[in-house]
């Protein structure tokens, strides 16, 4: 299974993702590092990403050949994580025929209904959970 880690900025989302993966130590799962920025792709190649590329291009080429995408929220929100996340980025993940597991940030405009405030790390061991339970369907 291809999953696609993205994440921006520092990078501490795409961070506790592919640790969290990492832990669970599945060999079926090829883990992707896509950074909006290279400092994001570092930590995340750092932290067990198998492979990594930065930017819009690896982005938009790449999504499409992926079976799970995870990230905070706003990487379907164009111009999100303080315009890191161009229109051609939130296109391509949006359109993605991947399964989007996304993290709830307070930080970004979009809220959803109904979603109960839990720790971080929390939600972080939701979206490995949700991984795993991919694998065996």
């Amino acid at each position: 299974m291809k999953v696609a880690v993205i994440d921006g900025q520092g990078g501490g989302i795409g961070k506790a993702l592919v640790e969290g993966i990492r832990e669970v130590g599945k060999r079926e799962i090829e883990l992707y590092a896509f950074g909006t920025n290279a400092l994001a792709t570092s930590l995340m190649l750092k932290s067990g990403a198998e492979f990594g590329a930065t930017g819009e291009n690896a982005i938009r080429t790449n999504m499409n050949k992926m079976d799970v995408i995870l990230g905070p929220m706003g990487i379907i929100s164009a111009n999100a994580l303080l315009g890191e996340v161009t229109p051609v980025m939130a296109e391509a993940i949006s359109e993605s025929d991947a399964v989007k597991i996304l993290i709830p940030v307070n930080k970004c405009t979009i809220k959803i209904a109904g979603l109960e405030s839990r720790p971080f790390s929390s939600y972080i061991e939701s979206a490995v959970e949700e991984v795993i339970s991919l694998l065996s369907s």
